[in-house]
């Protein structure tokens, strides 16, 4: 199941102008996103990590390590995101397990960039 399909009839929404930011690095961290339409930047400082869009999820350390944020989330074009806190986390993955390992996947994919970037 593609990640769209979890957020694609969600009705609680919250829409970003191109350049606004969802969130700063080192801000409390209580929720991932899940991009319904729209894309979105992954900075730190003036260096753009990555470039994520429709049906993808940033932020999803938040939920599991309840650690600050470590990078800056600013949106690229206007966009649409749900808000997941950790119960609506739970939920996803009690639901629909394969959401943990496309997560996972998410997560292990944008390590293995940085790592290739750093060589």
């Amino acid at each position: 199941m593609a990640l769209i399909n979890l957020f694609l009839n969600s009705q609680d929404f919250f829409t970003f102008e191109e350049g606004q930011i969802i969130f700063e690095r080192g801000d409390n961290s209580d929720f991932m996103y899940g991009i319904m339409d729209g894309e979105v930047e992954i900075r730190v400082g003036n260096k753009l990590l990555d470039t994520i869009s429709d049906g993808s999820v940033f932020g999803e350390m938040a939920l599991i390590d309840k650690g600050p944020r470590s990078a800056t989330a600013v949106a690229k074009s206007e966009c649409r995101v749900v808000q997941v806190d950790e119960e609506g986390f739970h939920k996803l993955i009690a639901e629909n397990p394969g959401f943990a390992l496309d997560v996972m996947k998410i997560m292990s994919e944008r390590l293995r960039r940085q790592i290739e970037l750093k060589i």
